[in-house]
């Protein structure tokens, strides 16, 4: 496992934008560019939390490609993913993105317990009475969320999608299932590498007239993961191998997106790319690979130009 030391070295070696010449979009996350047909996704090492971009952690856009790339390739299912020519980036099919996230919740935290705490609707599903922070539902639930190119994603139910046109009825449900298949291949995966997989979002995109798994999975971005033993031990306080631990830090200083938002110390930084390294570690059983003799934007244009991408 990498150490805190070794993170530390790279805190000012982090990749914050990329300007490739090619047609580029950039997401909060990731940079897009079109090559005739096919699509380059550069990996950043930016960090947002509440839908705004706050700062760089280091080895973060390695640890989200890599495991992007790992879950692609082990869940059996259709998806965009091409090839991988660096740590921080991966050649995928051009499809037209369906413009919602797919969320699966299992267990009932996050904003989906700041919801029921208030006594709303998650999404719009009545959940039982009486539960408590981090119970596990009965069965997954979808609650998806509109994909907002700027702003605040903004929670939408299945009937609205259908309504709004968004998709049709028929299409609607067989992402359901199709997200719900995932999740539970996900789930029994991570389960027996002693994770809980607790909620995760899924994006889609047509690709000759069908749809496809696009964007990234069960990453500690899209995803909450805990250990399972120190949920076990405390349910109110599991080990948090995912994004929350950043954003509850965020919480306690009042922070959810709306004003300034906090500098982000040092201290965190180094227990988030822990963690998510750990996760990348403990789904994978493989060692991460740290690749840090040049900057990190260098040797991403070095490993295109090696397959052609870039002269």
């Amino acid at each position: 496992m990498i150490t805190d030391a070794e993170i530390k070295k790279q805190i000012g070696n982090t990749l914050k934008e990329t300007n490739l010449p090619f047609k580029k979009y950039a997401g909060k996350v990731r940079d897009n560019y079109d090559l005739n047909g096919k699509r380059l996704i550069v990996t950043t090492d930016r960090i947002s939390a509440f839908d705004v971009v706050l700062d760089t952690i280091p080895f973060k856009g390695q640890v989200l490609n890599q495991t992007s790339a790992f879950w692609f390739g082990n869940l059996g299912v259709k998806n965009h993913l091409l090839e991988v020519p660096d740590p921080n980036a991966m050649i995928v099919k051009k499809c037209n993105p369906i413009p919602i996230e797919v969320v699966i919740r299992a267990y009932l935290t996050g904003s989906a317990w700041r919801d029921y705490e208030k006594g709303n609707p998650v999404s719009g599903i009545n959940l039982p009475s009486g539960m408590r922070r981090n119970d596990k539902l009965k069965e997954p639930i979808l609650t998806p969320s509109t994909k907002a190119e700027t702003g605040h994603d903004v929670g939408i139910s299945g009937e609205e999608i259908v309504e709004k046109g968004i998709v049709d009825r028929k299409d609607f449900e067989k992402i359901k299932k199709t997200a719900l298949e995932i999740f539970k291949k996900g789930s029994h995966f991570a389960e027996k590498k002693g994770l809980l997989l607790v909620d995760t979002k899924y994006e889609f995109g047509f690709l000759d007239n069908e749809f496809i798994l696009i964007d990234e999975v069960h990453t500690p971005d899209s995803s909450r993961f805990w250990t399972k033993e120190s949920y076990l031990l405390n349910q109110q306080r599991p080990h948090m191998l995912d994004k929350e631990y950043l954003r509850s830090w965020l919480i306690s200083k009042g922070y959810m997106g709306d004003g300034n938002a906090p500098a982000i110390p040092e201290e965190i930084k180094l227990g988030l790319a822990g963690r998510y390294i750990l996760l990348y570690e403990m789904l994978t059983e493989q060692k991460f690979k740290t690749e840090t003799e040049m900057p990190i934007y260098e040797r991403l244009k070095m490993n295109l130009r090696k397959k052609g991408y870039l002269k």
